[in-house]
């Protein structure tokens, strides 16, 4: 933790199905970076990626193989998002608030690009569903915040599913399209709409619960 007192950079035990074959991968290739290669570079790097998934979205109106190059691009971000703060640790290079601040700002503008992505490829009901899981996605990622500011852990996982998982499931979807259309895309969005509503209600319970009992035990604790 840092002197401080600031955690952001210390993340709660990741509780998903990759997260330990994730972590080895890492810690067993964050040293063979080149030294030209720093942390910001790797975080910054999603800018661009966040792009190129629009643009990917944008072109596949008329060829649906566009989606290729989103998939790429979700693997590009895993793979920069995944080793930037661990290559900053790493080397020591000290930007701990500025990584947690651009990393987790940047994360939301890629998931919100994948988002407007979608819309291109549906219309009338679905297309307004579409834009309606924009705000639904940022309470989820307000809630890991607020969530942090008052316990002083940063949650990243929910439910044993974790970024590298949520990244698979949209590699699995456009692979879907790509092969069956746009209407599995169409068919799909309420139930979407109706998932991630769920999981934010849950999510904020739990939530809720957690900090209560936090107030709670401060109230009752001996002075």
């Amino acid at each position: 933790m840092a002197k401080d007192g600031f955690a952001g950079d210390k993340k709660a035990p990741m509780k998903s199905p990759l997260a330990k074959i994730e972590r080895r991968f890492i810690d067993a290739n964050v040293g063979r970076f080149p030294s030209w290669i720093e942390t910001y570079h790797l975080t910054m790097l999603t800018v661009p990626w966040s792009i190129c998934v629009v643009v990917s979205g944008y072109l596949a109106q008329q060829d649906l193989r566009w989606l290729w190059l989103s998939s790429a691009m979700l693997f590009l971000q895993w793979f920069t998002d995944a080793f930037d703060g661990s290559l900053g640790k790493h080397r020591d290079t000290g930007l701990v608030k500025w990584g947690y601040y651009m990393d987790h700002f940047l994360d939301y503008i890629f998931m919100t690009s994948l988002m407007v992505s979608y819309t291109f490829l549906v219309e009338g009901n679905a297309k307004t569903i579409m834009i309606l899981l924009v705000p639904l996605v940022g309470a989820i990622w307000a809630n890991a915040f607020l969530a942090f500011a008052v316990t002083n852990e940063f949650r990243i996982t929910y439910f044993w599913t974790g970024p590298t998982e949520l990244r698979l499931m949209f590699i699995a979807l456009n692979t879907a399209i790509i092969y069956r259309g746009t209407g599995l895309l169409s068919r799909g969005v309420p139930w979407a709409l109706g998932a991630i509503l769920a999981l934010l209600v849950m999510i904020v319970y739990q939530t809720h619960r957690q900090v209560w009992a936090i107030d709670m035990k401060a109230k009752h604790a001996p002075e």
